[in-house]
């Protein structure tokens, strides 16, 4: 009897993409996820026999071996799903064949050779059938990244347009972010950018063998996205200069980035802060299978001389010194969490972890940042894998600030402990609404148990253990603040004050404000205040100093009283940067000696409103009507609508605007031809070389057609 051959193979793309919710990868290869069943029908060129088996084999990656658990061999027997491929034979009829394979729940992701043969005495080479990529499988209960909840999975695993949290502690502001994990090629662009990392380069067939685990994974694909050591895929750019490359603010999502990087034969793109790397690695998670979101601490400490403490030196007008600073507190700062068990670390570890891409600090010599257990974290167990104590002082080191004198003393001035880690965000699941994540990372600020978890933090980093990192940390603290009185708050002020916004504060308008300073006691006192005014990057890096003024005034007991501050349109408008972000500072010097410092971050607001004009359905051609204003009391010309959306329009859409006059309003339509169904991101910015961007976004629900 001739032997059996393999002559078609039909790789069911449709079923087998419903059950594996991979439906959406536009890919030629069939998408499928780990220790889940997926179905093939081959045609034979005859029928086989009860006793014929087929032998199957999966390779992946180079130098594929059955040692490194990138090789597989097996034949279809009785199906058991488990810690080995399988398969089993579904039906049968004369000439064709449908087999059920199953990949073990630990299987090294990626793409995969898929080859065959029957089993007969005759010896027949394997027929090639074709490749397949396998990926995580967060719905799969022995996968390490399972997630038990539907809503969730939707969430973070297929949503493919998110929001990011921006702004100020008290003007917090939500930007719409195109993940796009499901355009052209960007599966494709997320596995190359694996195999482009050093450690594949240096050992790839052992680096391969690695990409079963999301701790692996997540830890280099940190490193990846940051062009810092390894040609990655965005360069960081934070100093307001971006010749020869994309301004951070302009990007709209992941998408043009990750194929430019790859167009570009792998050059870094140019330029990204810290919610571009945090939007792409989401990107990059989501469509490898991994749950993953994007999550925004407003003032965020990047503790550099690992003291967990942000030490903030000033003049007597509250102005930082840049040379003597060295930590820094960023006003908000945008990570990443997936959600996986930590295998490493024990099951109490298991659940959301942080993986940050923005080049901060080297780890491992490496600019990569996580997974750190965000469990971990808030029990201030910062011994444990990974940058436990780089993440622990984002969320919760104490801010200090000192006064430098002209004879080169400092004193410390009150300042407070509870100001790091504020309002830590992220979108909730199934709406656009921000949930306030600050409980998972610590315990409430300034209770007697958050207090007892940072003096652990510190002694775990001061312990025995850690004794050669203690003193490589003791040289890098300039200054040598490491005594425990830095536990105990220094004695509060015998006044209290804080900045009022009088007016909202409005992009190309004046700011009016008042320093409301209050005297707790009951004798009168006297206070020199000293008001500065910068505007600054949204890493609290002074850009130029536009206020400085002084005051003098007798606080009668327990007497409020209000100081007048103004700041004009032509004060600010030369020297503003695209963050709009003005920081005032008031430096309050009481008899006796006491000091008070007062900060007040500023985020100036603008306006865009996005209206659909009728119902959107799948390939129905819908318009959408754009209201926008001019924010200066100047006419402005040359602005350009930038307008992106998965699903709705292919690509990038420009759209003029005619010359406006100074607050002049105007409606500008164009038009969209969804191409998907289901809830889709629209987003919409106002590009104008006279003003920074202004930015708006839109949900649109598409139906399908009917």
């Amino acid at each position: 009897m001739a032997g059996v051959r393999i002559t078609k193979v039909d790789w069911q793309h449709s079923e087998n993409g419903a059950a594996h919710h991979t439906q959406d990868y536009p890919c030629p290869e069939l998408v499928v996820r780990r220790g889940q069943l997926f179905s093939l029908t081959l045609d034979l060129n005859r029928a086989l026999d009860s006793e014929e088996a087929l032998i199957f084999t999966v390779e992946t990656g180079p130098h594929a071996s059955e040692a490194l658990h990138t090789k597989a061999i097996f034949q279809t027997a009785e199906l058991e799903i488990g810690d080995t491929w399988t398969a089993a034979k579904e039906e049968q009829t004369e000439n064709t064949i449908t087999v059920s394979l199953s990949s073990p729940s630990n299987a090294v992701i990626g793409r995969y050779l898929l080859s065959a043969r029957a089993a007969s005495r005759r010896k027949h080479s394997d027929r090639k059938l074709g490749q397949f990529i396998l990926l995580f499988n967060p719905w799969c209960p022995e996968d390490d990244v399972f997630l038990d909840s539907e809503e969730e999975r939707q969430e973070y695993v297929l949503n493919d347009s998110g929001i990011i949290f921006r702004g100020v502690e008290k003007h917090i502001r939500a930007q719409g972010w195109n993940y796009g994990q499901f355009e052209e090629d960007i599966l494709n662009i997320c596995l190359s950018i694996l195999d482009r990392s050093p450690s594949h380069q240096d050992d790839p067939a052992t680096d391969v063998s690695h990409r079963h685990d999301p701790v692996y994974v997540t830890r280099i694909i940190s490193a990846m996205v940051n062009s810092n050591n390894d040609r990655g895929v965005v360069q960081g750019q934070w100093q307001g200069k971006y010749g020869g490359g994309t301004n951070p603010l302009n990007w709209r999502g992941s998408v043009a980035i990750l194929q430019k990087w790859f167009k570009g034969k792998y050059k870094p793109v140019k330029y990204g802060q810290c919610w571009v790397f945090a939007g792409v690695m989401c990107t990059v998670l989501r469509c490898l299978g991994i749950a993953t979101r994007v999550v925004s601490n407003f003032n965020s400490a990047h503790d550099t001389d690992g003291n967990l403490s942000v030490d903030k030196y000033v003049d007597s007008y509250g102005r930082t010194l840049e040379d003597l600073t060295e930590d820094s507190m960023w006003n908000f700062h945008v990570w990443n969490e997936s959600w996986f068990a930590r295998q490493d670390l024990g099951s109490s570890y298991d659940g959301w972890q942080v993986l940050d891409a923005t080049p901060q600090e080297e780890s491992e010599g490496t600019f990569q940042c996580g997974p750190a257990s965000v469990t971990a974290i808030r029990e201030g167990d910062v011994h444990l894998a990974h940058d436990g104590p780089f993440v622990f002082a984002e969320v919760n080191a104490d801010y200090i600030t000192w006064l430098w004198h002209e004879d080169k003393r400092r004193e410390r001035v009150y300042s407070d402990t509870k100001k790091i880690g504020r309002c830590i965000s992220t979108k909730a699941v199934g709406s656009d609404s921000r949930v306030d994540i600050t409980g998972l990372y610590k315990y409430p600020e300034g209770s007697r148990k958050e207090r007892q978890v940072y003096g652990k933090a510190l002694k775990k980093l001061l312990s025995v253990e850690a004794w050669g990192r203690r003193r490589r940390i003791r040289r890098a603290s300039v200054r040598g603040i490491w005594r425990d009185d830095l536990l105990e708050p220094v004695t509060k002020p015998s006044i209290t004050g804080k900045f009022k916004v009088l007016e909202p504060p409005v992009l190309g308008q004046d700011l009016k404000l008042a320093l409301c300073l209050t005297n707790l006691t009951t004798r009168a006192q006297r206070v020199r205040v000293n008001v500065s005014g910068a505007t600054i990057l949204y890493t609290r890096k002074p850009v130029a100093e536009i206020l400085r003024e002084s005051h003098t005034m007798k606080l009668g007991p327990l007497e409020e009283k209000r100081i007048p501050v103004t700041i004009s349109y032509s004060q600010y408008k030369e020297d503003l940067t695209e963050d709009k972000k003005i920081l005032l500072a008031a430096m309050c010097l009481v008899s006796k000696g006491e000091k008070l410092l007062v900060e007040k971050d500023i985020t100036l607001e603008d306006f865009i409103t996005i209206k659909v004009l009728g119902p959107a359905v799948v390939g129905v051609t819908v318009a959408v009507e754009v209201l926008v204003i001019n924010p200066l009391s100047e006419s402005v010309k040359d602005c350009v609508l930038m307008v992106e959306g998965s699903g709705l329009l292919q690509g990038q859409l420009s759209v003029e605007v005619p010359s406006l006059k100074p607050q002049e309003r105007a409606l500008i339509q164009f038009n969209i031809t969804p191409s998907k169904s289901g809830p889709r991101q629209l987003q919409v910015d106002l590009v104008s070389s006279q003003f920074p961007d202004i930015k708006g976004f839109v949900i649109i629900h598409v139906a399908t057609a009917k």
